[in-house]
């Protein structure tokens, strides 16, 4: 008889997150603190009032909720704010190697200066390893922006190249395909970026936006993506492409509903790089190990599923080879001393 899998064994292996949001990480209690500070009515006084406007049924009414919460960040010091409350909350869930996503057109769009954004969260990527996580930024583009939107924020970007890491697309997906975003993901390649998108779950044309994905702006990861199983040709080439999957299931289920645990275990299953990872935690109330507790408690996963999707993190993380081996050597130190 399998092993049950606590909560304490998948809380204390060292972890990698891959597909997390820092906008998403903003918590009821810093976003009341930070419009108070900054003046900014959301009309909400109280944080339990906050909480209770955390409501959503489907991506566009969570949407809908996320941008408008991004108002009560101002200064560069409330992006660090936000992504070192993040970082603490990483470091508890044993969390050693994170890359992270944000959404600069979400603050430019709104006055905030490129500048402003991505000092405050490189200044927190600097420090987040004094508190055992080492940390780097993907700039994402927002898919409903226009490919024009994104060159320029492109353009913005290059200045400070060696703060970012990679590049990646998110935001609503319907009406806006990848093949919208070919030339800007292109350029960004061409300036030595790594890239990923997000195929987001149960969209229209999801299959034929993870073939564009994959074949045509040939990415290095996709994020959420587990639509990819009904296709198998392309299962098959994001095996042996080595393409990992980000996936999310406890948002999934906010959502539409549905974790997607069947899918992502028949991917695990078959080879596939697939990783689980937090979205929005704030959002969801679930940070990586809840959601790999989750999925465990409702897909009844193997304590070996469960080494398999966290060394699969690591293994599709934007490392060197060699670094990739000293992470991996301490989730295997760790699960041998837990099995001696």
């Amino acid at each position: 008889m399998a092993k049950e899998v606590t909560y304490e064994f998948i809380k204390e292996i060292p972890k990698s997150e891959l597909h997390l949001h820092l906008e998403g990480t903003l918590e009821p209690d810093l976003k009341l603190r930070l419009a108070q500070k900054n003046q900014i009515d959301i009309g909400q006084s109280t944080i339990e009032e906050v909480e209770a406007s955390y409501q959503f049924d489907s991506l566009p009414s969570f949407l809908n909720i996320y941008y408008p919460a991004m108002n009560v960040l101002q200064t560069e010091e409330d992006f660090y704010e936000l992504a070192m409350a993040y970082f603490k909350k990483a470091a508890e869930h044993h969390v050693t190697y994170a890359e992270v996503f944000f959404d600069p057109q979400a603050h430019t769009s709104r006055g905030i200066s490129f500048e402003t954004v991505i000092n405050g969260y490189y200044r927190a990527t600097q420090e987040s390893e004094q508190i055992g996580v080492r940390s780097a930024l993907i700039m994402c583009f927002l898919r409903d922006f226009s490919a024009e939107s994104a060159a320029e924020t492109l353009e913005q970007a290059l200045p400070f190249k060696d703060k970012i890491l990679g590049i990646g697309l998110d935001s609503d997906e319907k009406g806006n395909p990848p093949l919208k975003f070919k030339k800007v993901f292109e350029k960004a390649k061409a300036a030595g970026f790594h890239l990923t998108m997000h195929c987001d779950i149960d969209q229209e044309d999801s299959i034929e936006h993870i073939r564009q994905v994959i074949e045509e702006i040939q990415v290095e990861r996709i994020d959420h993506g587990t639509n990819i199983v009904e296709d198998e040709r392309l299962v098959d080439y994001v095996r042996t492409h080595q393409i990992g999957l980000t996936c999310c299931p406890v948002s999934n289920s906010f959502v539409v509903d549905d974790m997607k645990g069947k899918e992502i275990i028949e991917l695990l299953a078959k080879g596939v790089k697939v990783t689980i990872n937090s979205d929005d935690p704030a959002y969801f109330q679930s940070y990586i190990s809840d959601d790999l507790y989750a999925l465990s408690k409702n897909y009844q996963l193997t304590e070996d599923q469960i080494i398999q999707l966290v060394r699969n993190a690591f293994e599709i993380a934007w490392l060197p080879e060699e670094e990739k081996k000293l992470y991996l050597a301490e989730v295997d130190a760790f699960v041998a001393e837990k099995n001696n």
